[in-house]
Parts: structure tokens; C-alpha cells; sequence
């Protein structure tokens, strides 16, 4: 018997700006399958509790619009640090993620993998995030969000940053089956992965199948880089506008590993260029 694999949902990160409910609808007008949206101050510490009643009018509309959550944790959390505040707070942000993107019904919850801040603290940074990560997903019920790894940009004494950080970081977490991994092609691009050249945007996703696993890529953010190859720098771009250019996000969405996951753009503009970008997007599907 064939079996018929999907093929990948293209979506935004959207802004709740307050109604959470309304997201689902955005979305759908912009002609998106799924969507990626913060569930606090991504800037912030704070851990709002959110609204049984607006939770659940989004996860049905959203099964309505048939569209792929994501939830994206906040951007100062650093299970590395080796400030006992900072790291406190990280894991009791992460733990807020993963029980609101439960709440609305989210597949998967996206973390940033950190840095150790200081030259040298790698291996206690590393015992940090397992000791942190480790009980929260053992305890994960099975309607639960994954927890997806997101590599940075290569800036400081990051934890993660090319793909073959991975394989060390998912070792730190007995390679757990709740733990899989989101692909950054902005960060991969600045962490030295030149995906601009023809046939580097398969064989770095092969890469990553080969160190993490079959299956445990579960997520792409789909950004162009302002900043060429190499450069550590965090700056996303529109679809073909950046360093990376048009070729290496057809390559994308041709990957067979890529087929049936969210690819998310996470890139500057305004509803209009969100729905150009996603346009292009599914104009390259295979």
C-alpha cells in the first residue's frame, strides 16, 4: 500500500496583539496552514495564565482552519546561564510554554537552546539543561507539545548552533522522544552553513536527520539572512531578499524530511508581505 505524505504546511508567526481567538482567522486570510504565535512578553519573565474560554475558542478554530500551533517560548530564556536567577526563571518560563501551548493545542513548543555566557562553562551549562529539560518531558502527558530545540545564530558561547551541535545537545537528554528540533535557515546560514550554494539546503537538512534522527526534525523557520554566511548575526530577511536567496527554499520544501512539518517565516513586514511571502512559498512546493 502507498502511503501518502502530506506536504508541508507553510505558515507566520503571528502577533496575538491581545485576542488570541482572532489569530486562527488572521492566519487563514493570509493564506496560511499554520502559525507560530508567543504566549507572554517574548521579552518578559512574566508567566500569564491565560483564558480557559479564549484557549478553547482557538483550538477550535484553529482545527476548523485546519492549521498547524506552534508556540514559541520567550526569547531571555537561557538554561545555560550561569546566573542562578536567570536560569531559574528560564526553566520556570519553559514549563509556563509548554502548559499554554498544551492549553491551546499547540504541536510543539519552540526553545531556544541557550549559550554558557562565559568561555569555558559548557559542560556545567550543558548539565544545567538537562537537569532542567529532562523532568519537565518525562512528565509531558501525550496531548502535550513536543519540545523543539531551536539552534541560535552562532553569537556568544552558544550552545547549539550549527547542526552538528545537535547530536551533543540531544546526547545531554538520553536523545528523548519528546525533545526534536527546529530548524532555523537564518541562524543555520549565520552559524557558517552556506545554504546559498545549490544543493547546500538538502544536504545541511540531511545532516540533520543523519545526527538527530529520523523524525526529529519537526519544525523550519523559513528566513532569509540579511547578513552573509558566517556572520553570527540574528537578522532575518523576506523570502529571496536576503543572502541566502529564492533556489535553496525550493530545495526546502522538496526535502522529503521537510514533507508534513510546519515551515513558519518569522521575517519583517506587514500583513501584505506575510501573505507575498507566503505565496512565493507555496508557489515552490514541489
Amino acid at each position: 500500500m502507498t502511503v501518502t505524505v502530506p506536504p508541508a504546511s507553510i505558515g507566520t508567526h503571528l502577533s496575538v496583539h491581545g485576542r488570541l481567538a482572532d489569530v486562527p482567522g488572521r492566519a487563514a486570510r493570509l493564506g496560511a496552514q499554520a502559525v507560530q504565535l508567543f504566549l507572554g512578553n517574548p521579552r518578559g519573565w512574566a508567566t500569564p495564565p491565560g483564558n480557559a474560554a479564549a484557549d478553547a475558542t482557538f483550538r477550535a478554530t484553529a482545527a476548523d482552519h485546519g492549521l498547524a500551533v506552534l508556540v514559541h517560548s520567550a526569547y531571555l530564556i537561557n538554561l545555560g546561564s550561569p546566573t542562578a536567577l536567570t536560569y531559574e526563571r528560564s526553566v520556570a518560563s519553559v514549563a509556563h510554554a509548554l502548559a499554554r501551548g498544551m492549553a491551546v493545542g499547540a504541536r510543539g513548543v519552540v526553545v531556544h537552546t541557550g549559550s554558557c555566557v562565559t568561555l569555558g562553562g559548557r559542560d556545567t551549562a550543558m548539565r544545567q539543561v538537562r537537569d532542567a529539560l529532562l523532568p519537565m518531558v518525562e512528565l509531558l502527558p501525550d496531548d502535550a507539545p513536543d519540545v523543539l530545540l531551536e539552534h541560535t545564530a552562532g553569537q556568544g558561547q552558544s550552545l547549539c548552533a550549527t547542526v552538528e551541535d545537535f547530536g551533543p545537545y540531544l546526547e545531554s537528554l538520553d536523545w528523548h522522544p519528546r525533545v526534536k528540533v527546529c530548524l532555523d535557515t537564518c541562524h543555520a546560514f549565520a552559524a557558517g552553513h552556506d545554504l546559498a550554494e545549490p544543493g547546500a539546503m538538502a544536504s545541511t537538512i540531511d545532516r540533520v536527520v543523519t545526527i538527530a534522527g529520523p523524525g526529529r526534525l519537526a519544525a523550519v523557520h523559513a528566513n532569509d539572512s540579511m547578513d552573509a554566511c558566517g556572520a553570527f548575526r540574528d537578522r532575518h530577511q523576506r523570502i529571496g531578499r536576503g543572502q541566502i536567496g529564492l533556489e535553496p527554499f525550493r530545495e526546502l520544501l522538496a526535502h522529503p524530511a521537510v514533507a508534513g512539518l510546519p515551515v513558519l517565516l518569522e521575517t519583517p513586514g506587514d500583513a501584505q508581505a506575510h501573505a507575498e511571502d507566503l505565496k512565493l512559498l507555496d508557489s515552490m512546493r514541489p
